[in-house]
């Protein structure tokens, strides 16, 4: 019997799909684990497989936006009938990308020209109450010049030849930046992505229903620099300092367990696990693919596992499941120069810390001038869920890792 393939929550936040493209064509056998198509959801291009045995017998999109659960195939015997199994569903109806109507049809609509009518009456009636010379009304016709924009100087206002032709000269001798001025704006518009259009959802409905709050501290990271040359040192080894700070946040969550909940409406969750989301930019946007338990890995573990998750959403190979369950999230601009920034709270996480670049500073120790290396970091903070007390703790315990690395090692 035919089987209908319907377009699969390939995400949680996940409410359309932009099929790609298929790789598979009607009238191709199909076996179970067979690459269907390429589906692009909000947070990375996904492959399609098949479950099904048989032949496609049918496709209802080729390349565009299908819902969550519409038709998008159908999979059944090499000759087998699939139109009643399609007329029996009400998501079958018609292919979603249907041709939109064109300017010039629309142009031909009863309601259209009426207006067309209307504004060619209306202006004809406008021209004819200027008082214009035909001499004048000739040489603007020949200049592309709008009487309307033309002062008469004729008996009663009336516009005469060298109305126009002054109108014409002072226009001819405008700076041409002023023509550049009085010209159609360039632009190129892009089509929102699936990614984009959530990122555009998930930070709007984030910024606006969680009450943000911030937290700045300075950080002396010269001897997590330190730390990071030694074990550099070591064959086939390159920690960053990126993975410092995961450790450090993973870390001073376990003390901290305020700053690791979830906030779901009418309850707190205190998150048990500590799942630290990573903050990743590709070409469309933004990923946050996950590290799970990151409270029980080494440096070694997180610098290994963020570089394959980065690889991964880098190519659009991410996993649904890699991308879902943080519990905090860090995000870092550092590498980009940048001094400090707040970031977004990542739903459902409680907070967000954002982290900026090392910047070589001179402070007064003991009486004397020395330079150090000092990182800014900013806790964002869903203010129903911690106060200003509980976040600058968290902060403190932060700052305390960072300054002594050999304690979170331990």
């Amino acid at each position: 019997m035919a089987e209908i393939i319907r377009m699969p929550r390939l995400s949680d936040t996940m409410e359309e799909g932009n099929i790609v493209g298929w790789l598979k064509k009607v009238g191709d056998k199909v076996s179970p684990g067979d690459i269907l198509a390429e589906v692009e959801t909000d947070k990375a291009t996904m492959e399609l497989e098949s479950f099904h045995e048989g032949y496609l017998l049918y496709i209802s999109v080729k390349e565009g936006p299908v819902p969550v659960n519409d038709i998008l195939a159908v999979i059944g015997g090499k000759d087998e009938d699939y139109k009643a199994i399609l007329a029996g569903d009400s998501k079958a109806a018609e292919p979603i990308n249907k041709p939109k109507e064109t300017a010039a049809a629309l142009a031909n609509t009863p309601e259209n020209q009426i207006a067309v009518e209307e504004k060619v009456t209306a202006a004809s009636e406008s021209e004819s109450r200027l008082k214009t010379s035909p001499l004048a009304k000739s040489i603007a016709s020949k200049s592309g010049i709008d009487l309307h924009a033309v002062t008469g100087t004729g008996d009663g206002g009336r516009i005469v030849k060298r109305d126009v032709e002054n109108f014409v000269a002072a226009k001819s001798s405008q700076p041409s930046n002023a023509n550049a001025a009085n010209a159609s704006p360039q632009y190129g518009d892009v089509p929102l992505s699936q990614m984009r259009k959530t990122i555009a959802k998930r930070l709007v409905e984030s910024k606006f229903s969680a009450p943000h709050f911030y937290l700045t501290m300075k950080i002396n990271m010269d001897k997590t620099a330190d730390a990071r040359k030694l074990i550099n040192e070591q064959p086939e080894t390159r920690i960053s300092i990126n993975d410092f700070v995961i450790k450090a946040c993973a870390a001073a969550l376990r003390y901290h367990p305020a700053v690791n909940s979830s906030w779901l409406g009418d309850k707190i969750r205190i998150n048990k696990d500590i799942n630290i989301g990573v903050a990743v930019a590709v070409e469309e946007g933004l990923l946050v693919p996950v590290l799970f338990a990151a409270d029980r890995m080494g440096l070694r573990d997180i610098n290994s596992h963020v570089a394959t998750l980065a690889d991964k959403a880098r190519s659009k190979k991410l996993q649904p499941q890699e991308m879902q369950g943080n519990t905090f999230t860090v995000s870092n601009l550092g590498m980009f120069g940048i001094d400090e920034f707040t970031g977004i709270i990542n739903p459902p996480d409680a907070a967000i810390l954002a982290v900026g670049a090392i910047v070589e500073e001179l402070s007064m120790v003991d009486g004397k001038v020395t330079s150090s290396k000092i990182m800014k970091v900013t806790l964002s903070c869903d203010h129903r869920v911690i106060d200003g007390a509980t976040g600058a703790k968290f902060l403190q315990t932060l700052k305390q890792y960072l300054e002594n690395p050999v304690a979170m090692l331990v």
